[in-house]
Formats: C-alpha cells, structure tokens, sequence
C-alpha cells in the first residue's frame, strides 16, 4: 500500500503571496478578490515535485478555502487542472487538516489542523525546508527511495 502524501495549495504549490504583491494586495485582501486563485503561479519547483511524488506515493491536494469568497473552490480547482491535469480528483478542501490520516503534509502554515496534523508535517519555507528540493529529498531519504 502507498503512504499518503497531502500537499497545501496555497503558498507551497501555488504563490500566493507573490501574486498578492505583484496585484498590490495585502495577504487578506487578496484571498477576497474573485479570480485571484486562478491567476497564481505555481512556486518554483512545485510542479516536477508533485509529479515526482505522485510516482511514489498516493498524493492529495489539501487546501483551505477562504468563506469570505464564494469562488475559492471552483478558482483552485481549475488552478489544478491546469498545471497539474491528473491531480483534479485528488483535491481535499478541509479547515481541520489534522482530520486526515496520512504519512505527510507538506504545508506552509500551521494553521487549519497543520500543526497537529497525525503523520509528518514538512513546513516548506522553513530553515528546515526552504525549497521544494530539500522536501522531496528528505521524503525519498526517509522512505529509502532511490532519485
């Protein structure tokens, strides 16, 4: 059986907070602006590294979606189906992601469940995790596969 990879959207493979300021918006203001998550870009190295994960492993996209904009869910779903076409039907949205039972959660924050998520949380961004390299390479290691 795979282990269960659950990847956040925003910020880890999507970049929030550079198309924020690229808009000129504040972090807040931006996840209210209708449009704003289909416009994101991936982060660099998101992408080879999901499907270099999803090679191995079965994995999910778990992302929060904000109340305060109605078109969240359906912008980041398109999102996914447009840089990672396979990946639409693996998409969780969940304000508790420590309700999900997996092996890791690559994630940005520790909000939404995050910190006390059940498997091992990879905080991307992180001293110990700042690209999407070191995440992949730290998994790999751990689970002893070969790159």
């Amino acid at each position: 059986m795979k282990k269960i990879i659950y990847i956040d959207l925003d910020n880890t493979l999507a970049d929030y907070v550079g198309m924020a300021k690229e808009q000129g918006l504040d972090l807040s203001e931006a996840k209210r602006v209708e449009g704003f998550f289909r416009i994101l870009k991936p982060m660099p190295g998101a992408i080879e590294s999901y499907n270099k994960l999803a090679e191995h492993f079965d994995v999910y996209i778990l992302s929060t979606a904000p109340w305060s904009n109605p078109h969240a869910l359906t912008e980041k779903v398109e999102w996914v189906k447009q840089y990672l076409p396979r990946a639409y039907k693996n998409v969780i949205f969940s304000h508790h992601k420590d309700l999900n039972m997996g092996d890791y959660l690559i994630d940005d924050s520790e909000k939404n469940g995050a910190k006390n998520f059940n498997g091992c949380h990879i905080k991307i961004h992180s001293l110990a995790f700042p690209t999407w390299t070191d995440v992949v390479d730290y998994i790999f290691n751990k689970e002893a596969i070969l790159q």
